[in-house]
């Protein structure tokens, strides 16, 4: 069910996202040959717990038996990992590689969630090109982010303009809606699953049924 976020709630999931870009940039500031994906999860924990806000991530449940919460404050993928990197001591970065940080930062009962692509030293131009078009793909969809479209239509726009620039999506995850809990509705795909799918509103709808959403990231693969 998507829930409908007041302005005193809008501001308290800026605050959190506040936290989360603040976490973002002392990680983008360490990145660099030779450091572990363990350092970044520690300067990240502790710019969030220093703002007054808690790592989300660090023990949240896999929702699998035996299986045990996740033990990171972040998610550092390296390269091919498409998501849920696990961050560790092992895991050491070196020229060439790229690094996708995902973390959020709860603050006063609201998760800011967001996740940034680094590059370490230098990379190949395909590379690149991979993550350019990505970060266009994503404003792409948000041009489609207004009143009177469906969200089918954001989804749509990200895979066309991946597929049309020679990558495609990976269709196992999604973005997703977020608020007091880390994940909630309305899932967003990266590919156009139905032309029927929510209208996009606004909170001063007189449907009250609107909602303010927040997207969180895309995730592509070279084709």
């Amino acid at each position: 069910m998507v829930t409908i976020k007041s302005k005193q709630e809008i501001e308290k999931m800026r605050e959190a996202c506040k936290v989360a870009a603040l976490a973002q940039k002392a990680v983008e500031e360490a990145i660099k040959p030779g450091i572990s994906t363990w350092e970044l999860d520690k300067i990240a924990e502790n710019v969030m717990r220093q703002n007054g806000a808690i790592p989300a991530e660090k023990g949240y449940p896999s929702g699998v038996k035996g299986v045990p919460a996740f033990p990171g404050s972040i998610c550092a993928s390296v390269n091919d990992e498409v998501i849920h990197g696990i961050p560790s001591k092992r895991v050491i970065l070196k020229e060439g590689d790229i690094v996708s940080i995902d973390l959020v930062a709860l603050k006063d009962g609201f998760n800011g969630d967001c996740a940034r692509t680094y590059v370490v030293g230098n990379i190949d131009k395909e590379t690149k090109r991979l993550i350019d078009v990505t970060k266009q793909a994503f404003f792409e969809g948000i041009k489609y982010a207004k009143k009177g479209n469906r969200l089918g239509d954001i989804s749509h726009r990200i895979g066309e303009y991946v597929e049309k620039n020679g990558f495609s999506v990976v269709k196992e995850f999604q973005g997703h809606g977020i608020g007091r809990s880390m994940h909630e509705d309305p899932g967003i795909p990266n590919f156009r699953k139905s032309r029927k799918r929510n209208k996009v509103r606004t909170r001063h709808d007189s449907s009250n049924r609107a909602n303010d959403y927040i997207w969180k990231r895309w995730y592509f693969r070279i084709r």
